[in-house]
């Protein structure tokens, strides 16, 4: 006899499971998609209301799916706190419903107090479920307001003209899940009492899922046309940056040009070249990326222009200036230009509004500053001259502000005095080596790059 009671509640167990198959497949799929989508946003550290709100959904979605299959009831059979529990989880998804499709524009509710007042029924159910259990009157109250909505979201969304495809797709799949949805609620109470609307919201969930897809790969593309516009904008760049400093008698020039992200808004030129005469530019444009960049080519149409004013840096800092007051849409440039004669054994120095220039003579370093106000800002801007007698082994750095407010894990700036020790401990050195040295000091220093560095060393050798 025990045998036989035993066989008998296998074969109601294993006919439960064939009936309740399906459902418990998709209370799994769509829990899973909840979850997927939650630890999409975790790794993005970045909150999507939009996808939030959604994966809450489908989260409790799929776990009323489970809650409420015969297979439960029959391993549990009389327990009230699971009774409560299924309902309460009705309740409760509605509310994520109607914030995703409100966020979605399915649901045409510009107020978030009204949405408030539309989820607090459920929410005041939810606590009398608590207390009373649940009753039938609550089970009525809950299906008129999630009848109401969905029929005035399937109306919104038939008289919406819109030719946006992707909402095409999503408003098919919510057409969907809203008939069974409502054929459950209503004439399936009565009628045919079976679940048809898991299926619905299976194929809703697949409409958002190849809406979502597709999105992915036309981001996809942009990105990678994004990526190829960006690395032909670098070689663009580069392109307009000097080369090799030439050999000269008299004079050893080098170059370092780190930027930031592919494209920068520093600069440097080599506006004279030749045995007893060298001519220096470098400047730093406000901002990083492609707007600094296109700016930077604009500084180098202007020093270009002014050219002929080398050996006089005031002189050509103004003629910068006005070509480019206007011009350079609310952001500045700092700037430092230098002329070198061997002849005279004279240096000339200005600048406008960028870090001083250091020079290296006999072990020691000292700061040669003049000046004046930025370019592009002012149009009354003035500017003058230092003037620095040479000797044979003096070392020149020019340099961005990117290197002197390099900061380490403890937010600690690399700094003037760093950069001067840095250049001290080049004395033995080359100017490319000189050059790659202080790079790689300001490049150790740093937890992470968050500016271009961009660096000028030239040597007077003193050569007759």
């Amino acid at each position: 006899m025990v045998l036989v009671e035993t066989q008998l509640t296998a074969s109601e167990v294993l006919r439960a499971f064939h009936h309740d198959e399906p459902y418990l497949f998709l209370g799994a799929a769509f829990t899973t998609v909840g979850i997927v989508a939650v630890g999409f946003c975790v790794l993005r550290r970045r909150f999507d209301a939009l996808l939030v709100w959604m994966a809450i959904f489908a989260i409790l979605y799929g776990q009323r799916l489970w809650l409420q299959s015969s297979l439960l009831r029959i391993s549990v059979p009389d327990d009230d706190f699971l009774d409560r529990l299924r309902f309460i989880v009705d309740l409760l998804i509605p509310i994520p419903a109607f914030i995703y499709f409100r966020f979605g524009g399915f649901l045409r509710i510009q107020s978030k107090v009204f949405i408030f007042v539309l989820c607090s029924p459920f929410l005041i159910l939810v606590g009398a479920t608590f207390v009373y259990g649940p009753l039938p009157q609550f089970h009525w109250i809950n299906n008129v307001i999630v009848i109401a909505v969905l029929l005035a979201m399937v109306i919104g969304s038939l008289r919406r003209a819109t030719f946006d495809r992707d909402f095409v797709v999503v408003r098919r799949g919510l057409l969907c899940f809203g008939a069974l949805a409502l054929w459950d609620n209503t004439i399936g109470l009565f009628w045919i009492p079976t679940k048809i609307e898991p299926f619905g919201f299976a194929v809703f969930l697949g409409c958002l899922g190849y809406v979502a897809a597709r999105r992915t790969l036309e981001r996809d593309v942009e990105l990678g046309e994004i990526h190829k516009e960006l690395q032909l904008a670098r070689t663009i760049q580069l392109s307009i940056l000097p080369g090799e400093f030439p050999i000269s008698t008299n004079f050893r020039v080098a170059a370092r040009y780190v930027p930031m992200t592919s494209v920068a808004g520093d600069l440097y030129d080599f506006l004279v070249t030749g045995d007893h005469q060298v001519g220096l530019l470098i400047a730093d444009v406000s901002g990083h990326g492609v707007p600094a960049a296109l700016i930077a080519s604009m500084v180098k149409m202007a020093a270009t222009s002014q050219r002929a004013h080398a050996a006089t840096p005031a002189q050509m800092l103004a003629g910068m200036n006005r070509a480019l007051c206007g011009s350079t849409q609310g952001q500045f440039v700092t700037a430092a230009c230098v002329h070198l004669d061997s002849a005279a054994r004279e240096l000339r120095y200005s600048a406008a509004g960028h870090p001083p220039m250091l020079l290296l003579r006999d072990g020691a370093v000292r700061e040669i500053a003049e000046n004046g106000l930025i370019l592009a800002a002012f149009d009354f801007a003035t500017y003058s001259d230092t003037k620095l007698k040479l000797e044979p082994g003096d070392r020149l750095l020019l340099y961005t502000d990117g290197l002197i407010e390099a900061s380490n894990k403890r937010e600690e700036f690399f700094g003037e005095e760093s950069l001067k020790t840095a250049l001290r401990n080049t004395a033995r050195l080359t100017a490319a080596e000189a050059a790659d040295k202080i790079i790689t000091a300001v490049q150790e220093w740093a937890s992470s790059q968050e500016d271009d560095l961009t660096v000028l060393v030239c040597d007077y050798l003193g050569v007759n």
